[in-house]
C-alpha cells in the first residue's frame, strides 16, 4: 500500500511517542519533512527547532530483536532557498588555530543558498564570485525508538540512529535499523540538500524535504548498531564519542555482519576486513561523532539475493 502522509505536529526526540500512523512492511509512505530549524516548504516556521522529525510510523509485527530495511525512495528539496552555518567548529582544528577562524556577529553566520532542484545544483553568492555545488540531498536524522521508554533528543546518535549526518544516507540508498520497542516507531527529517563529510561547520545545507520510503520488517533477524547498503558497498554506523570508540562499534558490526549474513568464517572475515574496509566520517560536531565502515560489494561473495540482509 503508497500511503500519503500530512504531518501535523513533529518531535526533538526519537521515543516511545504516539505513532502518527500504522503500516505494514512492503508499504510506502510519501511524505514531507521540515528543516532543522522548523521551517516548511514555504520558509515559514511551524514547530521548534533541532531537527523535527516525522513520524514516529508503527510498523505492524515489528518487535524487538527484528530489524528494520528502510529504502529511501525518494528524497527531493522542496523548497528554493536552504541555509547553512559559515565558520569552522572549533574541535575540527589545531586548538592554535582556533583564534585564526572568521569572527562574525549572528547575523552574519548564516549563508543562505539557493537551491536549483531541476538545475541539481545550490549556489550561494559570494564576495569573490558565485559558488556552486551539485545537489546530493541526503537525511541526516533518521531511525527508532530506543530501548527502556527513553527518548533521545535528535541532536545526538547511537544505536537507534538519530543524527548520524552521514551522507551517504541519500537517495537509492537501504538503511537497516535495529527494532527496539514494538512496532519500531520510525521517524525521519533534517534533511540536508548537500553537506560534506564531518558536517564540520555545524550544519549542511538544511532545507525541507519531499520524501518517499519503503519499509520492510526482517523478523528475527538482530542487527546491533544502524547499517546501510548502495550499489557499491554494505556499511555499518558506529555512534558515540570519542571517535575511536564510534569506529569500534562500526568495525564491529560489520564482521559480525559479514559472519551472520554473507557465509564469512571470522578468520575470513578478518582477513578480508583488514585489507577492504573503508572508512568516512558522518560527522564530528554533534554530542556523539559517527563513523562508517564500508565494505566494497566488489570484494568477496556478498551479492546475495536481498532478502537475506541486512
Amino acid at each position: 500500500m503508497h500511503h500519503h502522509f500530512k504531518p501535523s505536529h513533529f518531535f526533538t526526540t526519537l521515543g516511545s511517542h504516539e505513532p502518527v500512523l500504522t503500516i505494514a512492511s512492503g508499504d510506502t509512505v510519501s511524505t514531507t519533512t521540515v528543516d532543522a530549524a522548523g521551517r516548511d516548504h514555504t520558509g515559514e516556521q511551524i514547530t521548534e527547532r533541532g531537527n523535527p522529525q516525522t513520524g514516529p510510523f508503527y510498523i505492524e509485527g515489528a518487535e524487538p530483536g527484528d530489524t528494520l530495511k528502510i529504502s529511501l525512495d525518494v528524497l527531493k528539496p522542496n523548497r528554493p532557498t536552504g541555509w547553512s552555518a559559515k565558520i569552522l567548529a572549533s574541535n575540527v582544528v589545531e586548538p592554535d588555530g582556533v583564534k585564526d577562524l572568521p569572527i562574525l556577529s549572528d547575523n552574519e553566520r548564516i549563508a543562505i543558498w539557493n537551491v536549483d532542484t531541476d538545475g541539481g545544483t545550490a549556489s550561494l553568492e559570494l564576495a569573490t564570485g558565485k559558488l556552486e555545488l551539485p545537489l546530493e540531498p541526503m537525511l541526516g536524522c533518521f531511525g527508532v525508538a530506543p530501548a527502556r521508554s527513553q527518548a533521545i533528543s535528535t541532536a545526538t546518535s547511537g544505536e537507534h540512529g538519530g543524527n548520524m549526518d552521514y551522507r551517504g544516507f541519500r537517495q537509492g540508498a537501504t538503511a537497516y535499523f535495529p527494532v527496539f520497542v514494538p512496532g519500531a516507531l520510525f521517524c525521519l527529517g533534517d534533511g540536508h540538500a548537500l553537506q560534506g563529510d564531518g558536517e564540520i561547520v555545524g550544519t549542511g545545507i538544511e532545507i525541507s524535504m519531499d520524501v518517499s520510503f519503503t519499509v520492510q520488517l526482517l523478523k528475527g533477524k538482530r542487527s546491533t548498531w544502524p547499517r546501510g547498503e548502495n550499489e557499491d558497498y554494505i556499511f555499518t554506523a558506529g555512534n558515540a564519542r570519542p571517535l575511536d570508540q564510534a569506529l569500534q562499534h562500526a568495525t564491529s558490526e560489520m564482521l559480525s555482519w559479514l559472519c551472520s549474513d554473507y557465509g564469512f568464517d571470522t578468520l575470513t572475515a578478518n582477513i578480508l576486513m583488514g585489507q577492504a574496509i573503508r572508512y568516512e566520517i558522518g560527522n564530528v560536531f554533534d554530542p556523539a561523532y559517527t563513523v562508517i565502515c564500508k565494505m566494497p560489494k566488489r570484494f568477496g561473495n556478498l551479492r546475495l539475493e536481498p532478502q537475506t540482509h541486512p
